[in-house]
């Protein structure tokens, strides 16, 4: 079942008097439980993409489905109530607030969920801090954690609302190699333990070698994706 789904989207931003277009035709499906990269170098429009599908845009022209619901012409508080409880974000440059520890940055997001009692916050924050492994860190600060940590605390942020989908935008960029590989197994042992589905927007060769299906854009368009459960792999035609 895919839980995402675009059809025929485009992407256009006003630069001056003149029209920029991001993105062109984009036609693609994600399925539950999905690890899936979407690659292509600076400016190809992966950031774009994963914007869209995260409803922090929407398009010039087509539709994108979430979770079987069209959100074109849904209200700026109806798509603020979808990513919250649908979508969960991961950023390159972690995204913590400096003056809460690790277990309030958690929390954060849960706030704005009423039905959610102190207790059952706190448990839940609890949880996540274990998955992630920083228990024991749960009352530091930021800048008392290394940057590997930092993201992990990220990834628990992320988690905490029990999304259907995370969006992780360049997520190791900004980590030693160790770190980052280590990151990245992180994310996908929590993806085949919890179903939840990861989209990426990178241009790491070890985030796009670990996911199971690799999307290649460039210049808006998607040149290349691979057709599934045997890796195999389509080159698809400019227009």
């Amino acid at each position: 079942m895919n839980i995402v789904w675009l059809e025929h989207v485009f992407k256009e931003y006003a630069l001056g008097e003149q029209s920029v277009q991001a993105l062109r035709d984009i036609s693609l499906n994600v399925e539950n439980g999905a690890f899936l990269a979407i690659a292509g170098p600076s400016g190809s429009g992966k950031s774009t993409l994963l914007n869209l599908i995260g409803c922090i845009d929407t398009p010039s022209r087509g539709k994108i489905f979430i979770e079987g619901q069209d959100i074109s012409g849904q209200t700026p508080d109806e798509l603020s109530e979808l990513r919250a409880r649908t979508i969960g974000f991961i950023f390159q440059t972690f995204n913590l607030f400096p003056v809460l520890s690790a277990q309030e940055n958690v929390e954060y997001p849960l706030l704005q969920f009423r039905e959610l009692s102190g207790t059952e916050r706190r448990s839940r924050v609890s949880e996540y801090l274990s998955i992630v492994g920083l228990s024991k860190f749960a009352n530091h600060r930021p800048n008392q954690l290394s940057g590997g940590q930092r993201q992990r605390v990220a990834i628990a942020r992320a988690l905490a609302t029990q999304p259907k989908i995370v969006l992780a935008d360049e997520p190791t960029a900004n980590l030693d190699h160790k770190t980052g590989e280590g990151i990245l197994q992180l994310m996908k042992d929590i993806n085949d333990s919890l179903k939840t589905a990861f989209i990426f927007s990178t241009h790491d060769r070890r985030v796009m070698e670990m996911a199971n299906r690799l999307v290649r854009i460039e210049d808006g368009e998607i040149l290349r994706q691979d057709t599934g459960a045997e890796g195999k792999s389509e080159t698809l035609p400019k227009v």
